[in-house]
């Protein structure tokens, strides 16, 4: 699976070589979960809350910012069969969201990442049982990755 990571902000310093390395690692748990289906091509964009709202409302028809958008799509005629996605990351959210003590910025970046591959598997929280069972998916993920997760942002930028 060809992984892409495309920094569209400028406020959080993240380590782009270790988002996609996190990301092939929750590639591979996420093929596990649906091993019929080829993944083709996974493009990750990391955000901020003002590049965020326009796709939130373009995709979703929501206002306002959100942590992660998933997108599949169906592969065009000629093309070789398999999913390709698009995740749409909030690192902005990730590090100003507070957490309950001994929750990093990190592991909140991680599982906006997990949680959105999650969805690529066709995995769906549109009701309270299936965030439920989302959500402990995504937790046994992080910690299948938990080398590989601090390392993902070196702390905020200056603004110009």
């Amino acid at each position: 699976m060809k992984i892409t990571v495309l920094n569209h902000q400028r406020t959080y310093s993240t380590d782009t070589k270790a988002v996609k390395r996190l990301a092939q690692a929750f590639g591979l748990l996420a093929q596990k979960r649906t091993p019929d289906e080829l993944w083709q091509e996974v493009t990750i964009h990391l955000l901020s809350d003002a590049t965020i709202v326009p796709i939130n409302q373009a995709i979703m028809q929501h206002e306002g910012p959100t942590d992660v958008i998933t997108q599949r799509y169906d592969t065009t005629p000629g093309e070789p069969e398999g999913l390709i996605g698009e995740l749409f990351i909030n690192v902005e959210r990730a590090c100003t969201i507070p957490r309950k003590k001994g929750w990093t910025r990190q592991q909140e970046l991680a599982l906006y990442l997990a949680h959105g591959f999650d969805h690529l598997t066709g995995a769906d929280d549109a009701t309270p049982q299936q965030r439920a069972v989302m959500r402990r998916r995504e937790r046994g993920w992080l910690d299948l990755t938990k080398d590989y997760i601090s390392g993902l942002l070196r702390g905020r930028t200056s603004r110009t």
